[in-house]
C-alpha cells in the first residue's frame, strides 16, 4: 500500500499540496485500498522521499507505552527506537516486539532530553519524529509533522497557540519560549518550542547544529534559527490538557519549570557569541531615536 499510495502521489504530484490536502487524500486511499484488498488496515500510507525514524522516550510508562507505540506502527516508518531511561516497572517488556523496534534500556534516569539525544544519534532516518512514552498521539496528527520536513523544512514544532492563555496570563517559561522566537527574528513561531513533543527535525538540522545539542533543546532550536534553517508548527496537538502532571511539573516555580528558564538562558548566550549581544534587535544611534521621539 505505502509503495503504491506513493507512486501515484508523485504522478498526481501529491508533495507539493497542503499537509491537510496530502493527510485526507492518504486516508481515501487506505480505505479504497483495504476495501479493494478485503483488509481492516490501521496503516497510514505517505508521500515521504526520504526515509523516517521515530524516537520515544520513557521512563515507567508501561500501561502507556504500548499505546504510543501501536500509533506509530501505523505510519511508514523504517524504525522506532524506544529510549527506556531508570525504568523499574514493565516498560521493557511492554514494547511490541515488531522488527523495526530497537530498545535502548539505560538503568538510571537520563532525563527525556538526553535520551531524545541519544535516540537521535541511533537514528539512521532522514525525518527524526520525537514523542514520549507517556503521551499517546493519534498516528494521523503525527503524519503532519513527517510531511512538513519531507517538504523542505528542517524543524517541525507542535503548535500551542490555540491552548495557551493571553500575554497577560502566561508563566515565565511560555514568555521565555516567545522571546527566544522573537530575538531571533522569528515571532511567527510564538511561543512554539522544541521542548514540546511531537516534533520533528531533518537531518540537515543534526549536521547543523550537532545531536549533543538536543540536551538543551531551546539552544538547539536557538542554534538553528541563528543558522537560517526552515523551522514551522504544522499542526496544533494538545499535549498540556494530556499532561502527566508531576511534583516536578507543577505549581509556581516548580523544577521543571526552572530548568526550562535556565535552558533559554543558556540558549541566548550560547547565540549571543556568533550574533552579538543585540541578536536581530535593531540598535539605533541618537539622531535617529531624536527623531522618533520628536515624530508627530
Amino acid at each position: 500500500m505505502q509503495v503504491c499510495f506513493r507512486e501515484w502521489a508523485r504522478a498526481e504530484r501529491l508533495d507539493h499540496k497542503p499537509i491537510g490536502t496530502i493527510l485526507a487524500a492518504s486516508l481515501a486511499y487506505r480505505r479504497g485500498y483495504a476495501a479493494a484488498a478485503g483488509l481492516n488496515t490501521p496503516w497510514i500510507p505517505l508521500p515521504l522521499s526520504g526515509s523516517a525514524s521515530a524516537i520515544v522516550t520513557a521512563s515507567n510508562e508501561e500501561k502507556t507505552l504500548p499505546a504510543v507505540v501501536a500509533e506509530l506502527r501505523k505510519l511508514p516508518l523504517q524504525e522506532i527506537i524506544v529510549v527506556l531511561n531508570g525504568c523499574n516497572d514493565g516498560s521493557f517488556t511492554a514494547v511490541d516486539r515488531d522488527p523495526r523496534i530497537t530498545r535502548l534500556s539505560f538503568p538510571e534516569r537520563l532525563g527525556h532530553d538526553v535520551g531524545r539525544a541519544i535516540g537521535a544519534a541511533a537514528a539512521t532516518g532522514d525525518i527524526l519524529l520525537f514523542t514520549d512514552g507517556d503521551l499517546s498521539v493519534a498516528a494521523e496528527d503525527l503524519a503532519a509533522f513527517l510531511i512538513a520536513i519531507d517538504q523542505g523544512e528542517d524543524l517541525a514544532l507542535n503548535d500551542l497557540s490555540p491552548y495557551l492563555p493571553p500575554f497577560s496570563q502566561q508563566d515565565e517559561v511560555t514568555r521565555c519560549k516567545a522571546f527566544l522566537n522573537l530575538a531571533l527574528g522569528r515571532p511567527d513561531l510564538k511561543a512554539n518550542s522544541l521542548t514540546a513533543v511531537p516534533n520533528a527535525l531533518s537531518r540537515r538540522f543534526l549536521r547543523t547544529v550537532g545531536t549533543a545539542a538536543l540536551i538543551v533543546p531551546p539552544k538547539a532550536q536557538a542554534l538553528a534559527l541563528a543558522r537560517g534553517l526552515k523551522a514551522v508548527a504544522p499542526i496544533s496537538v494538545d499535549v498540556i490538557r494530556k499532561n502527566r502532571i508531576r511534583t516536578s511539573n507543577s505549581g509556581t516555580g516548580n523544577a521543571v519549570a526552572q530548568m526550562i528558564v535556565g535552558d533559554h538562558i543558556e540558549a541566548l548566550g550560547e547565540v549571543m557569541k556568533t550574533e552579538g549581544v543585540r541578536l536581530r534587535f535593531t540598535t539605533l544611534g541618537r539622531s535617529e531615536l531624536a527623531k522618533m521621539r520628536n515624530a508627530r
